[in-house]
């Protein structure tokens, strides 16, 4: 039965409504600090924590429940003889319900606040009660997130009680909590790229329809603390997202803000199937479909700029999933949103992660981000690219980035015209990219030639320049072959494989 109730709460939505169905079952309400107070100015009989324990809060409220007289009442097990017979004998009651949501660590983190202003946002007392009512759960209903007040409430009023599985379940919410809020400030404090426990601290976003395929279950997550580009994104228009479309924009996003200059990423399947920059927007998404124009239909288009009437009229010739944009014109959004299930994405922020995850069966493999174009140019052959030929090769080499390996992606006047990867050997997707491209200048590679046919190959399709890692033990022969053509060969010392 429950009789006692022990409430702490930093956000206090639906606490009253909580507090005030606890008094209707005549139900004590022990409280601290400015939950007690709160509680006090609306109306609510309470009392305070101090006068259970006899010993005032310390420390500027740093020591408040840490006393045996809380997690005594909380702790003990109520059809265990021996425990009851001790609390008795110590005047301590029982516990029967803890409510407690923490201190926001998760957004002071980022706040602009000193080190020792975040370090008194790590909740002690607070965690601390939870696990003790979580792992008592079969005696000690616990709540930590406000979302589950009114199905306890519900319970409580249709049943007098709560059930065993919803006991369990809120137990095991609290310590699901208690990993990422835990995750966080070691974080915080270790300050390192690769700490001996791999940590995450991320909340669910949505559950999503399905994952890659339907037979695959899904949900979206979210970074519990920073910033993030498939985070802080607003949907303005069109179906809900799904697992396919998160990954998709979020490369295509990628590809657009590697660019200062007006850029436009096509992406089909996770790889970009046309990437332009130019003068102003509709140039530069014309670019970008002429790249592959069968391979944009169904597709994602990204922007780097702001998205204007023009270019949005043109996008909606052709079936598109989404579109993604710093920001759009009112009249460039009211002709997306014609279209009802073109879903319309505002991108907030710039790419932000500094590290990049993949799971592996039993594990999961951690990398910093590839956000090094290029290492030192060094021009090898007998001939040098010309500017243009260079803006080319450079622009090339971002656009490698995102292609899968063996990527190879042929350029002309900051436009790609041939994107070929994902093929277990080099000249495959030379061949495909230099086929693809017909009038290509230029020709950009994620990794260094192993022999000369790539070389061969650009040769017979007037490839007038090549940017590459470098770094094979065949390099000499490749270097000959561009010389024996007049192409000119630049080395990056970068390689980008893309896996």
């Amino acid at each position: 039965m429950l009789k006692r109730a022990l409430i702490s709460v930093y956000d206090k939505t639906g606490l009253l409504e909580l507090a005030k169905f606890l008094k209707s079952k005549d139900v004590e309400i022990l409280s601290t600090g400015g939950t007690f107070k709160y509680l006090k100015e609306n109306g609510i009989s309470v009392t305070e924590v101090s006068d259970v324990t006899g010993f005032e809060e310390i420390l500027d409220g740093r020591v408040k429940t840490l006393h045996p007289v809380i997690h005594g009442g909380i702790l003990a097990i109520r059809d265990n003889k021996e425990h009851m017979e001790t609390i008795k004998r110590k005047g301590i009651d029982t516990i029967d319900m803890v409510v407690v949501n923490l201190y926001p660590f998760f957004q002071k983190v980022d706040e602009d606040l000193s080190f020792e202003e975040k370090i008194e946002f790590i909740d002690i007392g607070g965690p601390t009660m939870l696990r003790a009512a979580a792992k008592n759960f079969k005696d000690v209903i616990v709540l930590s997130d406000v979302k589950d007040y009114e199905n306890v409430i519900n319970q409580l009023q249709n049943n007098g009680e709560v059930d065993i599985s919803t006991r369990k379940y809120l137990a095991g919410k609290v310590f699901n909590l208690m990993s990422a809020y835990d995750g966080a400030i070691s974080n915080f404090l270790l300050e390192e790229d690769y700490p001996e426990y791999l940590t995450f601290s991320y909340k669910k976003n949505i559950n999503l329809r399905y994952g890659e395929n339907p037979h695959q279950s899904a949900a979206y997550y979210t970074a519990a603390h920073g910033k993030g580009a498939m985070k802080n994104f607003v949907q303005l228009n069109g179906k809900e997202l799904s697992y396919n479309n998160i990954k998709d924009m979020d490369i295509a996003w990628k590809v657009v803000n590697e660019f200062e200059e007006t850029a436009c990423c096509a992406l089909k399947h996770n790889t970009p199937c046309g990437v332009a920059v130019g003068e102003n927007l509709l140039e530069v998404y014309k670019k970008a479909y002429d790249c592959d124009p069968m391979s944009i239909f169904g597709g994602i288009v990204a922007f780097n700029k702001k998205l204007d009437k023009y270019t949005a009229e043109e996008l909606t010739k052709i079936f598109l999933e989404i579109v993604i944009a710093p920001d759009f014109e009112e009249e460039a959004l009211e002709i997306l949103k014609k279209k009802k299930n073109l879903r319309v994405i505002k991108g907030e922020v710039s790419p932000q992660d500094k590290f990049e995850f993949v799971s592996v069966d039993g594990g999961v493999l951690i990398q910093s981000r590839d956000n090094k174009l290029i290492g030192e140019l060094n021009y090898v052959t007998e001939k040098k690219p010309s500017e243009d030929e260079l803006k080319d090769l450079l622009f090339g080499m971002k656009v490698v980035k995102y292609v899968k390996s063996n990527a190879i992606v042929v350029v002309r006047d900051g436009m790609a015209k041939g994107i070929a990867g994902g093929q277990t050997n080099r000249i495959w997707a030379a061949v495909q990219a230099l086929d693809r491209a017909k009038d290509g200048v230029v020709l950009a590679s994620d990794a260094f030639f192993p022999f000369k046919d790539v070389v061969e190959e650009a040769a017979k399709h007037n490839i007038k320049a090549i940017i590459q890692p470098g770094g094979s033990i065949r390099d000499e022969e490749s270097i000959e072959e561009c010389n024996k053509n007049g192409i000119s060969m630049v080395f990056t010392g970068i390689r980008h494989f893309k896996h």
